[in-house]
């Protein structure tokens, strides 16, 4: 189901939240940043929350207990970010019960009491981000492969680039997508587009001194660093 953004009009919040739900009752349910809703939604989630439906502003009843509801929220994310970038089981805890303190200035006890579980996302690692860029980066040379016959294979020291220029303490591994688009799709494109690069090649990305190297090759030999 579409996602609901965070609100902050109780009727707005009830009619499509509830003509959502009647519609696919087997659904996940997201609250963007729930700390900036109305309070009125929060009495609306009690409501969810402990009876399992919700009668919608034409009298209907509506059974919430095949959904998944999951609010995500920043309380606490100053204290996150601020941390070690080691994980150390200690710091872990402490962060946690720290988070759990800021919490319980925002929302009532009831509120919380009613939650099952809340996860604490902790800060991205470098070899998080890799990861990360790992998945984007095959989803562009699929679309290559896919579209163009082209394979795509690239350095590790072109995706230290990446997740270099692509992180931000703010927002996390947001960036690294627009950095993929600049450092790798925006170049193959206009490589396509001169004909310096043809259907059916192999293309190999590197990071050379700082500048992002496209080598064509018509065979891939053997190249055991490339991923």
């Amino acid at each position: 189901m579409k996602l609901l953004k965070r609100l902050a009009v109780p009727f707005a919040v009830l009619e499509l939240l509830t003509e959502a739900v009647r519609r696919r009752p087997h659904s996940v349910v997201l609250f963007d940043e729930i700390e900036k809703a109305h309070r009125n939604v929060f009495d609306t989630l009690l409501q969810i929350l402990d009876d399992g439906r919700l009668t919608d502003n034409k009298g209907h009843l509506i059974d919430f207990k095949n959904t998944i509801i999951i609010m995500t929220s920043n309380v606490g994310a100053t204290m996150i970010i601020n941390g070690k970038r080691k994980r150390d089981l200690d710091q872990l805890d402490q962060i946690n019960m720290r988070v759990d303190d800021e919490l319980k200035k925002i929302f009532k006890p009831e509120f919380l009491n009613r939650i099952d579980e809340i996860i604490v996302f902790h800060k991205l690692t470098n070899q998080d981000l890799k990861q990360i860029a790992d998945v984007m980066l095959k989803e562009v040379s699929d679309r290559a492969m896919k579209s163009k016959n082209i394979k795509i294979l690239v350095t590790e020291s072109f995706k230290e680039k990446v997740v270099k220029e692509g992180h931000s303490l703010s927002y996390g591994a947001r960036p690294l997508k627009r950095a993929i688009v600049r450092l790798l799709e925006n170049p193959m494109a206009e490589k396509i587009l001169n004909g310096y690069i043809k259907e059916g090649d192999n293309v190999i990305v590197d990071d050379i001194m700082g500048n992002v190297s496209l080598s064509v090759f018509k065979e891939f030999y053997d190249f055991e660093c490339l991923v």
